[in-house]
């Protein structure tokens, strides 16, 4: 083999190695999240949508969401109860992230001013300038807080609908406890079908 192909065949392998790699982190990046759950009394139910949901008299609070946003500002998500809250958690070098977005960014305008208040939580972005781009990307006006090392995530309860993966989606009721949760990216008639029996209580 002449020193030429012994070159393009190393080049070859090492590209191949960086693929692998590549592709391996992406579907750990965008699979793995902050904490397990299930295990002992959940109280949920998991629909055929793959929507967990728990009944009124059975859910738990939100732990406390509160610091700074991506654009520097302070938020604190128990501000805003009294409204239907959606939480999104996400991070700009998710792909399933990106696909959903738009739909976030559609149905965020269409109830503002309804009693329901979108929230993001970006998580595992290297900046804050990664973030804000994203979010001018796809039209996003809501406010998320900035959370690189998933320590927000980290405050949910084991065996409460907490969010694992990035993306996860979860829908407080009026009184900040945990109604639904989707660990999958969502299209807009999944996250309506969400966020509408939740605003509908009484």
């Amino acid at each position: 083999m002449s020193a030429a192909s012994r070159s393009r065949t190393r080049s070859r392998a090492v590209l191949l190695t960086a693929v692998a790699a590549a592709a391996a982190l992406t579907l750990s990046a965008c699979s793995s999240g902050g904490v397990s759950g299930g295990g002992g009394d959940t109280n949920f139910v998991t629909g055929n949508n793959g929507i967990d949901t728990v009944a009124q008299g059975k859910r738990t609070a939100a732990p406390d969401l509160s610091g700074a946003t991506i654009d520097g500002k302070q938020l604190d998500v128990a501000d805003y109860k009294g409204k239907v809250v959606v939480l999104n958690i996400w991070g700009s070098w998710c792909g399933p992230c990106r696909a959903e977005a738009k739909y976030f960014s559609k149905v965020s305008k269409e109830y503002e001013g309804k009693g329901v208040q979108f929230v993001g939580i970006n998580t595992r972005d290297a900046s804050t300038g990664l973030a804000v781009a994203f979010e001018k990307d796809f039209g996003i006006t809501y406010p998320s807080l900035y959370d690189p090392t998933g320590k927000l995530m980290l405050r949910f309860k084991k065996g409460t609908l907490n969010p694992q993966l990035v993306p996860s989606t979860l829908v407080l009721d009026k009184n900040g406890k945990i109604a639904a949760r989707a660990l999958q990216a969502l299209g807009e008639e999944s996250l309506l079908g969400m966020l509408k029996p939740v605003l509908a209580e009484k």
